[in-house]
């Protein structure tokens, strides 16, 4: 017999898979119209699956953020990637054989120390390493400041070891914290300017710098103008998720990702319908309450996928979730027991999709016409 979403186990990663490859199209499309290629950072899926269609759809090679996500690519047959956290030095010798391999792995750096280590192991062993030198464009988290000197000094260490400084790279994380369109596209601009001037000043040292690299979500869905960029990178626009929702650039029926519960009891007295989902499924990730609105651990939907206005999961125990109004049972606090019964199921979309993914071993892609398909999913280190 053939799964369904009222047939499977419960808690289930949900991918509803026409809103994920709308997301798909829709970011694909608009790197093309803006004239650069599209490198997708495949952290949030982590699935072999959805890699496909991000690639058949027109991505040129992936972002990884563990090498282990490089060897599983790797193995599925995708040979052009990145790996975007900066190089820790016991890393190289399974970059090397990654290379050795056949894998054309880029690496990244933001610093003289890590420079010379990258440096002096690719001398030792041979190999020219392509390194990509992390700018700081926001403030937000790792990088270089485009006008610092450490990013000449940076650059003349590996130029001069033999190293491939194949560009610059910067991501815009901030943007998670913005709300406007046009406090977006300020953003996507200053981006794009900061990582282009880094570039410019790396080339006018006379060392070649032929990748400019930049994303996030927000900001590649906000950019107009992408003038010296070559490519793009972002992850989450494939599910989505309340964070991004409350960022605005997608809408609820956009969110591809949800996780399938069933009610397991009530407490009537207090509002309360007791799912079977807890933090260990949904994560502990309340990314939501710093934004204007706060979804605590999901927006509870219907089986169906659309959002229960008012209906949120309030408190998550670690296999528990609590479903009930936000801000109090308006219609009554035993319209609970009611409106969910006891084995009633319902979908939750999570406030990150990333943190939500990762709790799962795999996801049941859901079809238009209802059928469900297991999808594998990579895990740690």
């Amino acid at each position: 017999m053939n799964a369904t979403l009222n047939t499977i186990d419960t808690p289930a990663a949900i991918i509803d898979l026409p809103r994920a490859m709308r997301n798909i199209r829709r970011m694909q499309d608009r790197m093309d119209t803006l004239g650069v290629a599209f490198r997708p950072h495949v952290k949030t899926s982590k699935c072999e699956n959805v890699v496909r269609a991000q690639v058949d759809a027109g991505a040129r090679g992936i972002t990884v953020s563990t090498l282990k996500e490089a060897e599983q690519f790797f193995a599925a047959g995708i040979d052009d990637i990145l790996y975007a956290v900066g190089m820790a030095a016991h890393r190289l010798p399974l970059a090397l054989a990654l290379r050795r391999r056949g894998c054309d792995l880029t690496i990244i750096t933001d610093s003289v120390v890590s420079a010379r280590q990258i440096a002096e192991f690719g001398r030792e062993q041979d190999e020219r390493f392509p390194v990509l030198i992390e700018v700081d464009t926001d403030g937000h988290r790792s990088g270089l400041h485009p006008d610092s000197d450490e990013l000449l000094a940076v650059a003349a260490v590996l130029h001069e070891a033999g190293m491939q400084v194949k560009g610059v790279m910067t991501h815009a994380g901030s943007s998670y914290e913005l709300n406007t369109p046009e406090a977006l596209a300020a953003l996507a601009e200053q981006e794009r300017a900061g990582c282009v001037r880094a570039a410019e000043r790396v080339r006018a040292a006379g060392i070649p710098c032929p990748v400019v690299s930049v994303g996030s979500t927000p900001t590649a869905l906000s950019a107009t103008d992408l003038h010296g960029v070559t490519e793009v990178r972002a992850g989450v626009y494939v599910f989505f998720d309340l964070v991004m929702h409350n960022v605005g650039v997608c809408a609820m029926d956009d969110i591809a990702l949800s996780v399938l519960a069933t009610v397991i009891g009530h407490q009537a007295e207090k509002g309360w319908a007791i799912v079977d989902a807890g933090w260990m499924a949904m994560s502990r990730d309340v990314g939501t309450s710093k934004q204007q609105r706060d979804y605590k651990y999901g927006q509870v939907c219907g089986i169906d996928g659309q959002a229960l206005d008012g209906y949120l999961l309030i408190g998550a125990n670690q296999e528990h979730g609590i479903v009930a109004r936000a801000g109090g049972a308006a219609d009554g606090i035993d319209d609970i027991v009611a409106r969910f019964p006891i084995g009633t199921r319902l979908r939750i979309l999570p406030n990150h999709a990333c943190a939500t993914g990762t709790q799962f071993e795999q996801y049941q892609a859901l079809s238009a016409d209802g059928k469900l398909d297991a999808w594998g999913r990579f895990h740690g280190w």
